[in-house]
């Protein structure tokens, strides 16, 4: 009695499996079937149809989609370039550099004209050839206790040390100057600019007439 052949299918363990898993395809039958190419970033798109199948494969293998290369080169840009762009409108902001005004302006073209007819003699630029170190610049106003407006206000007008006041109403005579007096409000304006001055280290400014 002759053996038995036993006939094997050469495309039995190739068939895609019958069972389905919540009535979608098995995970072997869509590996078979879908078949996906990732766009380059910038580059074709592939067909809508092999998009929906890769989602669906995705889903049903309980993968989460990568993000694409494109999109991790435009997180990394905007991260790079927020801070210096966040900056610069920040910089810029009226808010921040608020646009100075025709009466600031004047104001202070006043003021360094009271400057060169009162102070300049001795204190040129900011300096004092007198006293070295009681300069108009901020680290010597601040050092000398006279960095607020008020103080040059009250030094000008009364005078302190070897500094005349300039002030109308200004005691001990001994104390102040024996030339020309200055009004209240020219003194005012005086202080404003020595402020603003020390501040800024000393710019040059136009005065009245320039």
């Amino acid at each position: 009695m002759k053996d038995k052949v036993r006939y094997i299918h050469p495309y039995k363990h190739k068939l895609p499996s019958e069972k389905s898993i919540d009535g979608q395809k098995s995970r072997s039958e869509n590996m078979q079937l879908i078949s996906i190419v990732q766009p380059s970033c910038g580059g074709s798109i592939s067909s809508l149809s092999t998009q929906v199948y890769r989602r669906k494969r995705l889903k049903i293998l309980g993968e989460i989609e990568p993000a694409g290369k494109c999109h991790k080169e435009e997180a990394n840009l905007f991260k790079f370039l927020a801070p210096p762009l966040l900056a610069a409108v920040v910089a810029l902001s009226p808010i921040c550099n608020p646009p100075v005004s025709l009466g600031q302006t004047v104001d202070a073209q006043k003021g360094a004209t009271l400057f060169r007819r009162a102070c300049i003699g001795c204190h040129v630029a900011g300096g004092n050839i007198i006293q070295p170190g009681a300069t108009l610049l901020s680290k010597d106003l601040q050092r000398n206790g006279v960095d607020t407006e008020e103080e040059i206000y009250r030094v000008t007008y009364y005078g302190k040390g070897r500094m005349p006041g300039f002030g109308e109403n200004c005691t001990p005579r001994g104390q102040c100057t024996f030339g020309p007096r200055l009004r209240e409000d020219e003194i005012q304006l005086l202080a404003r600019f020595v402020k603003s001055q020390a501040d800024q280290a000393w710019p040059n400014i136009e005065t009245e007439g320039d």
